[in-house]
């Protein structure tokens, strides 16, 4: 009886103690699921954020206008059905500037209609543009005399391209694609054929100048390096490999890059990186910004393999209209030069180390002298060599250049008149 009443007992308490352990788990799990359904809400919160962020980054307005644009077309409409009920009034609403949504696509579905003219009226956009230059462009055949591999002259065809400077036939393009030429094709947009000559050229900075006899046509619009900027979009346009009317899309990857070509060229200075795919029979067609205006001319690639691998140079403008005025006016380039020689500046000042003052020239007769630090020229800061060039490239003989120096503590000022350059003693 008492083996009994204590078997009755353990069963009441094991009864007991298993009521309390499944209430334990019962209030554990409930609070784990409140946490786990708490987290699920905050996650799904942080996504929507994001997403509306994102979107509203992709069409160029704000959360707050696609928050309201979701209230605003609450209404459900079924596929190919307007608010009248019937396809119909659905074109017709179209037509009158409403955007018919697709069925279950809310506001993801008129953000994805949104993106989708976004990009159409961009490809529009690039398509007129290319439009709008390619008359300017032109396409150039040469014939020059080559060495072949066991060095004996022989002829050779070579192709480029160009941009028409003026109306009445001057075109700018590369020294070393018509330098040397002994003759030359033109070929315009509209297939129209033209003997060409070479009216200049300057393997300094890579432009010639050569003319077709022909009148009314299309110049190209020009715009100062002044105006780009490192990130911009960047359109290259030619014959690469002889394909005429090519474009190529890419952006402005550096400015004010400076390459050494050779030992008796001095070194090209303020090019243009980019990443617009630029060939061989690219060289001396036009770089463009997205309104169509010339921001340099095509000249070389950096490249293992000789053809594209997207860091192409081009030449300012800046320097190659003021080198194509020179030419035409001239029948050659003048290049101007101040009379300095220039070294490392190791000091605090930014700014270019005058070494050498030539003797009888414009820098020595203004006052500047050796050791002197030039910081500035006509206003605009100059750090490097390579930038003091460029600038001065962009001048004339004759013109008068405002000098910023520093020496000893101070700051003076010098107007100096370039002259210039002397021809090599090889020429």
């Amino acid at each position: 009886m008492d083996d009994m009443n204590n078997d009755a007992s353990n069963d009441i308490n094991s009864d007991i103690n298993n009521n309390a352990a499944n209430k334990k788990r019962k209030k554990f799990f409930n609070a784990k699921n409140t946490i786990i359904a708490l987290v699920i809400i905050v996650v799904f919160l942080l996504g929507s954020i994001s997403s509306i962020g994102f979107i509203s980054i992709i069409n160029k307005t704000s959360p707050t206008n696609i928050l309201n644009s979701s209230t605003q077309n609450e209404k459900p409409q079924k596929l190919g059905v307007g608010a009248g009920g019937n396809s119909d009034n659905n074109v017709n609403n179209s037509s009158i500037g409403e955007t018919p949504k697709k069925e279950g696509t809310g506001t993801t579905g008129t953000v994805i209609e949104s993106g989708s003219a976004t990009l159409a009226a961009f490809d529009e956009a690039i398509s007129q543009l290319a439009q709008k230059v390619m008359p300017s462009i032109v396409n150039i055949r040469v014939k020059v005399m080559q060495e072949d591999f066991y060095g004996n002259q022989q002829e050779q065809e070579g192709v480029g391209s160009g941009v028409i400077y003026s109306s009445d036939g001057y075109i700018i393009t590369n020294s070393h694609v018509a330098g040397n030429a002994l003759e030359m094709f033109v070929t315009l947009s509209d297939g129209t054929e033209y003997p060409a000559k070479l009216i200049g050229a300057d393997a300094n900075t890579d432009i010639a100048v050569i003319k077709i006899e022909a009148q009314n046509l299309k110049p190209a619009t020009f715009t100062s390096i002044e105006n780009v900027k490192v990130g911009e979009i960047a359109i290259a346009l030619g014959s690469p490999f002889g394909l005429q009317k090519s474009v190529t899309m890419g952006v402005i990857s550096a400015l004010g890059r400076e390459i050494s070509v050779s030992a008796d060229t001095l070194p090209m200075v303020d090019l243009i990186q980019t990443d617009a795919t630029i060939n061989p029979g690219n060289s001396g067609g036009p770089l463009v910004n997205s309104e169509g205006q010339v921001i340099g001319i095509n000249t070389m690639i950096y490249s293992t393999s000789g053809s594209s691998a997207g860091v192409g140079f081009s030449i300012p403008t800046d320097t190659a209209t003021n080198i194509a005025s020179q030419i035409i006016k001239y029948g050659k380039s003048r290049l101007p030069v101040m009379g300095i020689e220039m070294g490392d500046n190791t000091t605090d000042i930014k700014g270019v180390l005058v070494t050498t003052v030539t003797s009888g020239y414009p820098a020595e007769k203004a006052g500047i002298k050796s050791g002197d630090i030039i910081t500035e020229l006509n206003g605009k800061k100059v750090e490097t060599q390579y930038e003091l060039f460029a600038q001065i490239l962009r001048q004339n003989v004759g013109d008068n250049l405002s000098v910023k120096v520093y020496r000893q503590g101070s700051y003076l000022t010098f107007n100096v008149e370039l002259v210039e350059r002397p021809a090599p003693a090889s020429q």
